[in-house]
């Protein structure tokens, strides 16, 4: 080897590095692990070199080499070893960890995937760190340095750990020194997770702590485990039951020997032990339970017995009634008179012995039979079968009469009554009831020819009654029909049928209870029909009754079938709607009313028009009863007209007042024509030529006792709506007429009366008969009698109206038209009445000298009056511009208090004397 260049002693990479280290060992020491390439091999060494001292000629180094192969095959080996530890380690089924001073050092994945950490994250923690809480792992660090240091191995069975995410589970932990009693040397940890097998225990414990059954655990023939079922059973504590000699819970030693004997023969071939007997609870009471029990190990018997005790005592108490019942129901059923039988499949399974007795069986005899065999023939059995199959398909109980035979050949009709134990199962098993009835269809075949033959005579008897019968059933019959309509009479009106006033309030007052019960509302229309009285009177109560007939039906048709439409008389008629939830709804009655009534009624060729108005209360709002209601509507109603008619006005307390005021002011009226109270007053109409008195029109007033003299407007509109007008007015023409005489008697002269006549006044049929009665009882001269008619009565009746006015015109009393030109006329009419006068009403005089439109209205009047050849009166002229302007137009008389103001008789009679 000498002379060869050093790199040249090394193998491959070696000899690169060598030659490197050459240059640097020149200069100082070195030292490197190399490979030498020798004879025998590669041989790993390690090199030292020092550099040679100075002087000692060319520049060199010392090199030693030292053999490594034994310690790198050591090396090599270690390496392995530690390769293969970590592997088992990294795949170990356990957590492991390596703790110095409580810090983990190192751990194995399976560790750190158990607590939710990466090994990276975990190692360097504290250890702490995997427990549920540091009080915890103090205590639990505490106990395990504590076994550590005396040199031995803590373990923990189980207990929780916690995850990085704070959840638990349960595992088993071990630990041990590396170097046993040193544990700064380092602590091993192992953890396995127990937490499935701990859920098992848990589940298992529960499912035995909470099972109805007793269940215990034995070795060595005493208790070991047991659960709640066992106390509660056996009356033991739990302390008590702990090492309880088993033989202790048997009534008694032999008892405990009997169940042995049994049971571990058994046992020992892995069988299951199963039987039914008695033991004894701790207050030595016996109880019966049934018995399960089996070896834990069957090839290891010292292993223990697990058994299972159920406590049969009530299903024994109720075994011992069942069989009590049996033997009752048994000897019920070999009472009975009847045959009972147990049927399925066409055979007979059981029978009582009245059936046996029946059929002349002896004891046994029938059951296990084929029902066909007891029928005589095929055709009866196919019947039977047929009918019993219908009857059971549909659910019912199958009742026939059969003829059967007894074992000796006779027979006998049998009636069979018989239903499946399963309605759902029809051809299933049967019960049949079977009794003989061949006495009882005997006696019926006798009963059955003894009713032929009173049939026969009772059809004899019977047509000679059936004359008499039929008789008696028309008369019957008439007697019910007079009495449904007196019934109906009573309560229902006999013109339109609608419900009449006791039938409005007994379901008024019902309604009222409902309303009541429910928390709901109900309203009242009190409806009356504005100036039905006129038509009535004038066109007579044929066109009256239909007119009411048709409102009736259209009212009805108005609401609902709910509702209740009643006529209490006359021309008012009552609603009531139950269930109505606010005042608009009762607006929408009331508005559906009135457009059903507003369409003309055809009656003989006329059209007559109708409008209500109404009035309208709600309960409990308005009222808490019948009569309260019923007022406060009529109030609410009389309100409605007072507000023009043809319209609906809901009450209102003020109303209360005025409906009682007006009730008072109705009834006072009915007296004041009694008592005299009535008294006409007297304006002139002045002739505008002569500037005298041209006639007196009469004015109707009435002296109150007590409240001094009340004017026409005050009072004439209830008289005209009740029809007391008509009385008042031939009161007053009456009084007029002898007032006039009495004027004639005293020498003043003869001054034409103008006289008031309503449209219901006008229209009454007796109007003209009681004109021309007051005319000859009073002898006054007709000429002086001029009745004044508003033109809107004028135009509401046409050719009636005509007839009236020529009746009073051919009598020699002139007529003359009121108001004029605040209404509505035709020309045509106009000029066919006999009219003499028309009296411009005091609305176009008023405002005469200051409006334009006034004077040539009064100016058209005069213009067309002239041309009808018509006298004119102007109302009202209070001041002597507007009698100038009169007096221009060409007015020939005119009225009012530029004059002289209505007067009392006597003032009249002064007047006239003054005149004279």
């Amino acid at each position: 080897m000498e002379g060869r260049a050093l790199p040249e002693l090394f193998a491959g990479r070696a000899a690169r590095i060598a030659a490197i280290e050459l240059r640097k060992s020149m200069r100082r020491e070195r030292a490197w692990q190399a490979v030498l390439a020798t004879q025998g091999g590669d041989r790993a060494v390690q090199v030292s070199s020092w550099p040679l001292p100075q002087g000692s000629g060319a520049p060199g180094a010392t090199f030693v080499f030292h053999d490594m192969t034994a310690r790198e095959a050591q090396a090599s080996a270690l390496r392995t070893t530690v390769l293969e530890q970590k592997a088992i380690l990294d795949h170990a089924p356990l957590g492991i960890g390596f703790t110095k001073a409580g810090v983990l050092m190192e751990c194995n994945v399976h560790l750190a995937d158990m607590v939710g950490y990466r090994v990276a994250d975990l190692v360097g923690r504290d250890l702490g760190t995997m427990f549920p809480s540091s009080p915890d792992f103090q205590h639990l660090r505490d106990e395990a340095l504590g076994a550590l240091a005396q040199g031995g191995i803590y373990e923990k069975s189980e207990y929780p750990f916690r995850r990085r995410d704070g959840s638990l589970f349960w595992a088993r932990l071990r630990a041990s020194a590396v170097v046993p009693g040193r544990r700064e040397a380092g602590i091993v940890w192992t953890v396995e997770d127990i937490g499935e097998k701990f859920q098992a225990q848990r589940e298992l414990q529960a499912l035995m702590d909470n099972a109805s059954l007793a269940i215990m655990f034995t070795r060595a023939q005493r208790v070991k485990r047991f659960n709640a079922g066992f106390l509660a059973l056996f009356g033991y504590s739990a302390a008590e039951s702990v090492d309880l000699p088993v033989q202790q819970l048997h009534p008694d030693a032999d008892a405990f020997a009997r169940m042995a004997a049994a049971s571990y023969p058994l046992f020992a071939q892995g069988r299951t032990y199963e039987d039914e007997a008695e033991v004894a609870r701790k207050d030595g009471t016996r109880v019966w339970v049934k018995v399960i029990g089996y070896a834990v190990d069957p090839d290891d018997l010292d292993q223990g017995y697990v058994w299972i005790v159920e406590d049969r005592s009530r299903q024994k108490r109720d075994e011992q009634s069942l069989r009590e019942a049996l033997l009752e129901n048994q000897a019920i059923l070999d009472t009975a008179v009847l045959g009972i039988a147990v049927v399925e499949n066409g055979r007979t399974l059981h029978c009582n012995r009245k059936m046996e007795e029946l059929f002349g069986c002896v004891p046994g005899q029938i059951q296990g039979a084929s029902v066909r065999s007891l029928y005589p023939g095929v055709d009866g059995w196919l019947a039977a079968r047929q009918e019993t199959a219908r009857d059971f398909s549909n659910g019912r109980v199958s009742v026939g009469e059969h003829l059967l035979v007894r074992r000796d050949g006779t027979t006998f009709w049998g009636r069979l009554s018989g239903r499946p134990f399963d309605l759902d199962d029809p051809h299933g098993r049967s019960l049949w009831l079977v009794d003989d009835v061949t006495a009882q269809r005997a006696a019926a075949e006798e009963v059955r020819r003894a009713r032929d033959e009173l049939e026969v005579r009772v059809a004899e008897r019977t047509a000679e009654l059936a004359g008499a019968n039929a008789l008696l059933q028309e008369e019957i019959l008439e007697r019910r029909q007079a009495e449904a309509r007196v019934h109906h009479m009573a309560y229902h009106d006999s013109l339109t049928g609608l419900p009449n006033r006791a039938l409005l309030a007994d379901r008024l007052e019902r309604a009222i209870l409902a309303a009541t019960r429910n928390d709901a509302r109900l309203a009242v229309m009190f409806i009356d029909l504005d100036r039905f009285k006129t038509i009535n009177d004038s066109l007579g109560h044929a066109t009256g009754d239909f007119l009411l007939k048709e409102v009736a039906g259209r009212l009805c048709r108005a609401v609902r079938a709910s509702d209740t439409v009643a006529r209490l008389g006359g021309d008012e008629f009552v609603v009531l709607i139950p269930g109505v939830h606010g005042i608009e709804e009762c607006s929408q009655v009331g508005d559906k009313i009135i457009e059903a009534l507003a369409a003309p009624i055809r009656f003989e060729g006329r059209s007559l028009h109708i409008s209500p108005s109404i009035g309208i209360c709600v309960y409990p709002d308005d009222g808490g009863d019948v009569d309260i209601l019923m007022r406060h509507a009529d109030a609410a109603m009389y309100h409605a007209k007072a507000a023009g008619r043809n319209n609906y006005q809901f009450f209102t307390q003020s109303l209360d007042g005025a409906a009682t005021r007006r009730f008072e002011l109705e009834t006072s009226l009915r007296r004041a024509l009694e008592n005299g109270e009535f008294e006409p007053f007297y304006q002139p109409i002045m002739d505008m030529g002569t500037n005298r008195v041209h006639a007196l029109e009469v004015l109707l007033r009435w002296r109150r006792p007590g409240l001094g003299l009340a004017l026409p407007d005050e009072f004439i509109p209830i008289p005209e709506e009740n029809g007391m007008i008509v009385p008042v007015g031939e009161w007053v023409i009456r009084r007029a007429c002898e007032q006039s005489m009495a004027w004639q008697r005293a020498g003043l002269p003869a001054v034409p009366l103008a006289i008031n006549l309503s449209a219901r006044q006008f229209m009454h049929k007796a109007l003209v008969a009681s004109i021309r009665r007051i005319v000859d009882e009073t002898g006054i001269d007709p000429s002086l009698v001029e009745f004044e008619i508003t033109e809107t009565a004028l135009m509401q009746h046409g050719e009636q109206t005509l007839e009236i006015l020529g009746q009073i015109n051919r009598m020699g009393m002139a007529l003359s038209i009121d108001d004029f030109g605040t209404g509505y006329s035709s020309l045509a009419y106009l000029k066919r009445f006999p009219v003499r006068k028309i009296k411009i009403d005091r609305a176009f005089i008023r405002e005469l000298e200051a409006s334009s439109e006034d004077r040539a209205i009064v100016a058209a009047v005069m213009a067309l009056a002239n041309s009808l050849q018509l006298r004119v009166v102007a109302e009202g002229v209070e001041t002597e511009e507007q009698l100038a302007l009169l007096r221009t137009y060409g007015c020939q008389y005119v009225q009012g208090w530029l004059f002289a103001r209505a007067l009392d008789s006597e003032a009249a009679q002064a007047l006239l004397s003054a005149q004279s």
